[in-house]
């Protein structure tokens, strides 16, 4: 993470990734071979794969927006309501919502707490 490199290392990183991010924005405009730009509902797509493929209670959303997200309509935490309206748009009832942003991950953290307390110390 940026915040424990020295203050010099810092200022290099973020120097250079602007350096970076500017060459690759020019790239993108002159090159064929340029993937498409993913967008929320790439993302709710990924998303209706897994609960297919494992069931609701096993899927989770997080996000990280040190640097951008790279998707479309989700670039940072303002947007984040735009991917909560795609899964409301998919069908997904508000406690379905409630265990993808979190409910989840919750009820395992209290199951893991829970077997820690049962688990011999010696």
């Amino acid at each position: 993470m940026i915040s424990s490199l020295s203050e010099a290392r810092q200022k290099a990183y973020l120097e250079s990734r602007e350096r970076v991010t500017a060459t690759a924005e020019k790239l993108i405009k002159t090159r064929q071979d340029v993937p498409e730009s993913v967008n929320v509902a790439d993302l709710a797509d990924h998303i209706d794969y897994m609960v297919k493929l494992i069931g609701i209670d096993h899927v989770g959303i997080s996000s990280d927006f040190d640097g951008g997200g790279g998707i479309e309509g989700w670039s940072d935490a303002s947007e984040t309501f735009n991917v909560t309206l795609e899964l409301v748009r998919r069908g997904y009832s508000e406690e379905e919502i409630g265990k993808l942003w979190g409910g989840n991950l919750l009820r395992v953290l209290d199951e893991v707490q829970k077997v820690s307390e049962e688990w011999p110390t010696s």
